[in-house]
């Protein structure tokens, strides 16, 4: 996938991700051995037009996954005035801080950050290393704090997120969420549909995907048994995309998050 920046005078920037097309006519970002493969190919092009070998280089280097899981410290609780306050289900001590690797759309390695329960934290490292290998893209990866804490405009601008202190939309219960229990995938993709509403607006061309597993789908949204599934299926959780009364497609979650409720 070659992605070109232009001004009036032509092309001023140029960045190529080696990708295959899959089903559906879906460019996938390759990884390890196949995209050294694919490099390797381009350049023997290159030298064979008198194109020089040092275009593509920028691409070269493929970071490994790295995943680093922390207490919530004073600055970073600080931080997270818009998403943890008093009366919160669980307290700051049994909430953990990740930071991990993902590749954006481009297929490029970004490091992102999330907070989820402590019981959780290191299954969801491992789910989004498995997501990274496979090149799977994610737009962004920021805390829900970066947005004032508001779900809408986290959602609007497709962030991926984990713990936010809130309630499920026009109930009292909590979210799950609220406990760390649950993450949001590429919401724009991945819309929560009820009815005739589809949050976040912006995501309404996708609310009615068909995500059978050989449906063609956009880059990023999820169908059903795919890798985000199947990933996020061996810390017990379930999606969102298999309820019946709504479909909350970029949501993964515990199935029992009451029980992590500080007593």
């Amino acid at each position: 996938m070659l992605t070109l920046r232009l001004d009036a005078d032509g092309v001023v920037a140029d960045d190529w991700t080696p990708a295959r097309i899959a089903a559906g006519g879906r460019p996938r970002p390759l990884v390890g051995a196949d995209r050294d493969g694919s490099v390797a190919a381009l350049r023997d092009l290159q030298r064979c037009a008198g194109l020089g070998a040092d275009r593509g280089s920028a691409q070269e280097a493929d970071p490994a996954y790295a995943a680093s899981i922390r207490p919530i410290g004073a600055a970073l609780a600080e931080r997270m005035a818009t998403s943890h306050g008093p009366g919160c289900p669980v307290p700051l001590r049994d909430l953990r801080y990740l930071q991990m690797t993902y590749r954006n759309f481009e297929g490029q390695a970004r490091s992102g950050e999330m907070v989820v329960h402590r019981r959780y934290a290191r299954g969801v490292t491992r789910a989004f290393g498995r997501l990274y290998a496979a090149g799977w893209p994610i737009a962004r990866m920021r805390l829900v704090d970066d947005f004032g804490g508001d779900d809408d405009r986290s959602m609007a601008a497709n962030n991926t997120s984990g713990f936010n202190c809130r309630r499920v939309a026009g109930q009292r219960n909590w979210s799950a969420h609220a406990y760390g229990a649950a993450i949001d995938i590429n919401p724009v993709q991945n819309p929560y549909v009820r009815g005739g509403s589809v949050q976040p607006p912006n995501g309404r061309p996708n609310a009615r995907l068909d995500r059978d597993p050989t449906s063609p789908v956009p880059a990023g949204a999820i169908r059903s048994g795919e890798l985000p599934v199947v990933a996020f299926a061996r810390l017990g959780w379930e999606w969102g995309g298999e309820w019946v009364a709504s479909q909350d497609y970029q949501h993964v979650a515990a199935r029992d998050p009451d029980g992590l409720a500080a007593r």
